[in-house]
């Protein structure tokens, strides 16, 4: 799973969306996005602030790239054990699709049950 900032500024990159330009759409400041873009400051927690992003962004609501922004955005929150753990790593997009109603398979559940369990 990519980094939150590492994946706007890919996104912003591929829609040729320059730092300035998007900063000036989002009403934030280029030198504090910037750092989020690098991973030094956290990904904003604001649905509302993350909608306008996917917004700037043309990233259609319900589609893959638009549950990436989020998801993205909240594993940078997560515990640093969870995250280092790569078996738990692994396991956050299935999370997140569960959580989401989403149907995760069999196999899914069970080694989530079992990390769980296990930890």
């Amino acid at each position: 799973m990519k980094k939150f900032g590492e994946y706007i500024k890919e996104l912003r990159a591929k829609r040729r969306i320059t730092l300035r330009k998007f900063c000036i759409e989002l009403e934030y400041d280029p030198s504090n996005w910037s750092k989020i873009e690098r991973g030094v400051l956290p990904p904003p927690k604001s649905r509302d602030f993350l909608n306008k992003i996917a917004e700037i962004l043309t990233i259609t609501p319900e589609s893959d790239e638009y549950y990436y922004i989020f998801d993205s955005a909240v594993a940078a929150h997560i515990p640093v054990e969870l995250v280092e753990d790569k078996e738990s790593l692994e396991m956050l997009p299935m999370f997140f699709r569960a959580s989401r109603g989403g149907n995760p398979t069999k196999q899914e559940l069970e080694s989530l049950i079992k990390l769980i369990k296990n930890s």
